[in-house]
């Protein structure tokens, strides 16, 4: 019973973490699925897309891309870029949940979002003496308010969105959103080296046709970072 408990309490304490993210995540499930309606799809594509992808920035970024005609094969294989993040989120979160059985593994793996990893890897690293079974109560509590508010926004996006005025716009979701999740994990100079190669790399590649300055500014990014871990290593040898 008290291992019950303790693991309602870690629910509950993700719960709570993960809920200020539906200021930003709601609006943003509204942009997207207002653009997605304005860029020709229906709504059962627009639906289907947000319940099979649950990731803003790929969707947004395979919109952009059919919205200018790109290839097929280039959309995909964008989209895929953008979210490779998510493997590198589920290699960092790996050591905390690894032992948990297959199902939740995949029930996490579903609906893992930049902002559940952003809470769960504070929570996990300030608190190591959680159990497997609280570690994943945790993610699922970050999880819960934030996956019904997506599909609920995109979909009144996609319903109400050409009624929604000008003046309200919505955009401003998006870069907030990205800022309160990458704000607190700059700890250390690499992880401020790629963040700010990224940025500059991205602006100085805006011209690269169907983004793919973006995916450019990524690997740059992880390089940096990389490199300035060895530099820092060599000189504390």
């Amino acid at each position: 019973m008290p291992s019950e408990a303790n693991t309602h309490s870690a629910f509950w304490r993700g719960f709570r973490a993960g809920a200020p993210f539906i200021l930003v995540v709601a609006p943003f499930g509204l942009l997207f699925g207002a653009v997605a309606m304005e860029a020709g799809l229906n709504l059962l594509q627009v639906m289907s897309m947000t319940m099979l992808v649950i990731a803003g920035a790929a969707q947004f970024t395979a919109l952009a891309l059919m919205t200018e005609e790109a290839p097929t094969i280039i959309v995909i294989l964008t989209a895929l870029a953008v979210n490779m993040r998510m493997a590198m989120y589920s290699a960092a979160i790996a050591p905390y949940i690894g032992k948990a059985g297959s199902g939740m593994k995949l029930l996490l793996g579903y609906f893992l979002t930049d902002q559940a990893f952003a809470v769960s890897t504070v929570e996990f690293q300030q608190r190591p003496e959680l159990t497997v079974s609280q570690r994943c109560s945790y993610m699922l509590g970050s999880m819960a308010p934030l996956a019904p508010m997506w599909f609920g926004g995109t979909f009144l996006g996609a319903v109400l969105g050409a009624a929604i005025p000008p003046e309200y716009s919505l955009d401003f979701a998006v870069p907030i959103c990205f800022i309160a999740i990458t704000a607190p994990m700059l700890r250390s100079l690499p992880h401020v080296v790629a963040a700010c190669v990224s940025i500059g790399a991205a602006l100085a590649l805006v011209w690269v046709p169907y983004s793919l300055g973006l995916i450019i500014a990524a690997f740059l990014a992880m390089i940096a970072g990389v490199q300035t871990e060895h530099f820092l290593a060599r000189r504390l040898a």
